[in-house]
């Protein structure tokens, strides 16, 4: 038997079955390592991701690939970046649901944002990959907000400081290296809080939800992400507050544009002390 028939022979069928909510978004699986000539098995750690239908007052509004950790900070998130509410008070969960091909997440709203929720039903699966996925019109997805009233302006050495600290609290990370952080950080750079989803845009949502349940004002820091900076991310950043976001890889040009628009500061490409400014560079304390 040659090598890669080796590999193949030894290879598993399928996963070990895990419950979702009980493994902090990791499980086990066997695998098989092929070294060279060396075929062995062992056990290996990959991050959950799985369908989390979210609920309002008893209609399916859109089921996201996600990880499910954090989900009342999700939820919560999901809601106040998509604009489906205006504060995290007006959001009631009700129920977290473990079913057996997914997460349901119950919610209640106040009666005068059902009729306007109605109108922006999602028809479609949000994939981990896919912040907008499932509108059903241009005009959603691109949804206009009001600039941000937020005058921060961010120092480089802070902007530095927080990517550089982001690494060390991606604690599922380090276990599956598939997952995405976005971490809120003081004006001085000093993270207070860091959520990790396979979707960066889920884990950006699991932030805002954080930061509105404990009622952390997002105008005075910033947000930085380990992943590329595209439209919805720089969106959800906007519909927060949050006066800058800075990015560990690539912006796109929806973003760009968008972000010149709403007042939100681009940073990408932060990595080994350099970075480079791709929007409102005011935010940055140093650029005029």
């Amino acid at each position: 038997m040659d090598h890669a028939t080796a590999c193949a022979a030894a290879a598993p069928a399928r996963l070990t079955p895990a419950h979702p909510l009980a493994n902090r978004g990791v499980r086990r699986v066997p695998a098989t390592v092929c070294n060279g000539p060396a075929v062995s098995g062992r056990e290996e750690k990959i991050v959950d991701e799985v369908p989390v239908g979210l609920v309002y007052a008893g209609d399916l509004f859109a089921v996201m690939l996600a990880t499910p950790t954090d989900l009342e900070d999700f939820a919560t998130g999901f809601s106040l970046s998509e604009g489906i509410v205006g504060s995290a008070e007006e959001l009631s969960i009700t129920s977290i649901d473990e079913l057996a091909d997914g997460v349901r997440i119950r919610m209640e709203l106040p009666v005068e944002r059902l009729a306007a929720l109605l109108r922006r039903k999602r028809n479609l699966m949000g994939g981990s990959g896919c912040g907008r996925c499932g509108t059903d019109s241009f005009a959603e997805t691109l949804r206009p907000l009001d600039p941000i009233r937020s005058t921060a302006r961010i120092a480089p050495d802070a902007i530095r400081r927080a990517m550089a600290a982001l690494p060390s609290r991606q604690s599922l990370n380090r276990e599956t290296g598939a997952v995405h952080a976005a971490g809120f950080a003081r004006a001085d750079g000093q993270l207070v809080a860091v959520r990790e989803d396979v979707g960066r845009h889920n884990a950006l949502d699991k932030l805002i939800g954080h930061l509105a349940r404990e009622g952390v004002d997002p105008t005075g820091g910033f947000v930085v992400v380990s992943s590329r900076c595209s439209f919805e991310m720089v969106h959800k950043t906007a519909a927060a507050g949050i006066p800058l976001i800075a990015a560990i890889s690539a912006p796109t040009s929806l973003c760009v544009g968008f972000a010149g628009t709403v007042g939100v500061g681009v940073v990408a490409f932060v990595r080994e002390g350099r970075f480079t400014v791709y929007a409102v560079p005011s935010r940055v304390a140093t650029l005029d």
